[in-house]
């Protein structure tokens, strides 16, 4: 256990705490949520780029890419059933976040989490066992219903066990949980490409249900948030117990006290979904809606769903189109998340923005670049262009990793007041959802007709995100959760409009 510490509120009173092993190990265990995230990214493209998987269920894409000669090396993949099998897990994911929404608020953080681990466990068994495209698509849906429990939840139940201090840090384990479950379904893929007789993929898909065992075995054994207690039921001194097992400390009084305020708030509110769109909460719906826009607009899922396919496009064979898959999208950016985790709490969530954004955006214009200047539509490019491409791609994969990755979930799962957390973390993992689709079911036409313009479209949203950042989004680190409506209050722009609300009610 790590030396006590003293958190300040902005009312002069002291949140007192330590970094207990048990918010470690809950924290650690519900980023599992973010393990079988990230492993289905890494999975569905190692998978879509597999000769026997494509063969069996998308044999038109297969035979274009082996016989058709006069195709353009960006259009070989262009198929819309080969990306619904990849975007239906997201508009499941979309729908069923708005159920977890009400789940997570009435009943708990626990049972949405146990919720999404089952849900995943059923869909990784049909994809597995799969023996036709729909029984495959069937499986994806579930998948989609288990992140979408899995995604609402565990970000809340992170930032809301973890101390002020660590928040930052801690709720990045669920994007570090997304890092390491891309890199071991590359790592996966890598293997089982390998596999004699073609059945590889199957491994490739049923092994999800691994970390989903472990969330679900974790939601039966967690405890729950001190918040969430409080929040649906009335026995404090049961929240108070736990609150000062997580603390480490018998002297929790002042946070137990701005908790139950906050729950006093939250029980008057019976409609958080009208409540939101109210001019108090502006702020808050404004990035509830960007971050996760901005997010998806970065590009990474260029990189993260079809890497394989995207070097084979330039080029490469296809075990050497997985490795490079490992090293890029897999190894660097679990480092970078790793990196991420220790700075943010010191560094602050606006400079990882800034340095991530500019990042990403050079990579992107220099490898639009290169691939306009000695890409055609037919043929490669040279090995060492090959090389150069796989650099900048990991540079840009590092820049998304310690900014956009971790912080389009940490931001908004600390924002929110108690009475409009669940549906503000719903509209953000739905708002995120909804683009992911999007971006998967189009990625591969735009591809086609983009060409390498596609890297300077999506390097063009970077700049535009990196400015609203700087301008619109105020610091957050260290303020402890249930006090965060001060950053708005003080923000050059937003107390125009939270201050305006206060002022109103003051007049009425």
């Amino acid at each position: 256990m790590a030396a006590g510490l003293a958190i300040t509120s902005d009312q002069g009173g002291q949140y007192n705490g330590r970094m207990t092993l048990l918010v470690v190990l809950s924290c650690m265990m519900a980023a599992t949520g973010g393990i079988i995230f990230g492993y289905d990214l890494g999975i569905s493209g190692g998978v879509t780029s597999m000769e026997p998987f494509l063969k069996k269920f998308f044999p038109k894409v297969y035979t274009k890419m082996k016989e058709d000669t006069k195709i353009s090396n960006y259009c070989k993949f262009d198929s819309q059933l080969l990306t619904s099998f990849t975007s239906s897990l997201y508009i499941a994911g979309l729908i069923s976040s708005f159920f977890a929404s009400p789940v997570t608020r009435a009943f708990g953080r626990k049972p949405s989490i146990l919720i999404g681990g089952v849900a995943f466990l059923a869909g990784s068994a049909l994809g597995g066992a799969a023996i036709n495209v729909y029984m495959l698509i069937l499986g994806r849906v579930l998948l989609g219903v288990g992140i979408g429990f899995a995604n609402q939840s565990v970000p809340l139940y992170i930032s809301e066990m973890a101390l002020p201090r660590h928040r930052g840090g801690m709720n990045i384990g669920f994007q570090c949980g997304v890092g390491i479950g891309v890199l071991l379904a590359n790592l996966v893929n890598f293997g089982t490409e390998k596999i004699k007789g073609g059945w590889g993929w199957r491994i490739s898909l049923a092994l999800a249900a691994l970390p989903a065992s472990i969330l679900t075995i974790a939601a039966l054994l967690l405890p729950e948030t001190p918040n969430s207690l409080i929040q649906n039921s009335n026995n404090h001194e049961k929240a108070k117990r736990v609150l000062q097992r997580v603390r480490g400390t018998d002297d929790v009084q002042a946070e137990l006290d701005d908790l139950i305020r906050a729950s006093s708030i939250s029980k008057t509110i019976n409609h958080p979904f009208q409540k939101i769109i109210q001019r108090k909460y502006r702020p808050q719906l404004v990035m509830a809606i960007a971050i996760p826009f901005f997010q998806q607009v970065t590009g990474i899922n260029v990189i993260t769903f079809y890497a394989p396919i995207l070097f084979r496009t330039i080029g490469q064979s296809e075990s050497a189109s997985l490795l490079s898959a490992v090293v890029s999208t897999g190894l660097v950016g679990t480092t970078a998340t790793f990196i991420s985790m220790f700075v943010v709490d010191k560094l602050g969530r606006k400079a990882l923005f800034m340095i991530g954004g500019i990042q990403m955006l050079v990579t992107q214009i220099t490898i639009g670049g290169i691939m306009a200047a000695l890409l055609g539509d037919h043929g490669g490019v040279s090995k060492g262009y090959a090389y150069l491409v796989l650099a900048l791609i990991c540079v840009y994969v590092a820049g998304f990793a310690w900014s956009w990755g971790p912080l389009g979930w940490l931001v908004p799962s600390e924002i929110f007041p108690l009475e409009i957390r669940s549906a503000g973390q719903s509209i953000t993992v739905a708002v995120g959802f909804f683009f992911t689709f999007l971006i998967a079911q189009t990625f591969l036409a735009m591809l086609c007709h983009f060409k390498s313009g596609i890297f300077f479209f999506f390097g063009g949203w970077v700049v535009l995100m990196t400015a609203f950042v700087y301008f619109f989004l105020p610091e957050t680190k260290n303020v402890p959760i249930e006090k965060m409506e001060k950053v708005w209050k003080e923000h050059w722009f937003w107390r125009r409009i939270v201050i305006y609300q206060v002022d109103d009610k003051l007049a009425i």
